[in-house]
């Protein structure tokens, strides 16, 4: 509770102790812009998770990906905040509809590439 009163998480300054870095939800729009940029077709997955790509993808912009994550840090305390941004531009599917890639979204068919 005192972490949190301070402004931080117990895990932020554990992170921080470490020389860890951390991202901030300010870099998020960069963020994705990278992910997609390097290849990968990231999309949050309902409103609390996101994927960076098929495993394809990913493997193919490995070494891109890790210099993605060096850059932005660590990202797991932003998960609802990266899953609510890529809502925003319509790269999302939720569970259980009938969707089967994000650009089948109405947002998504508009809003196909980043601004």
């Amino acid at each position: 509770m005192i972490a949190i009163l301070q402004g931080e998480t117990r895990k932020e300054k554990t992170l921080k102790m470490a020389g860890k870095q951390l991202m901030k939800a300010a870099d998020i729009p960069a963020f994705v812009d990278r992910v997609i940029k390097a290849g990968c077709d990231i999309c949050a997955i309902g409103h609390f998770n996101y994927c960076l790509g098929d495993l394809e993808e990913m493997m193919a912009a490995e070494d891109e990906l890790q210099r993605i994550g060096e850059e932005f840090g660590d990202r797991d305390s932003l998960l609802p905040e990266i899953a609510a941004y890529l809502r925003t531009i319509g790269r999302y599917i939720d569970p259980g509809s009938s969707v089967t890639h994000w650009s089948e979204n109405e947002k998504g068919q508009q809003g196909a590439s980043l601004p």
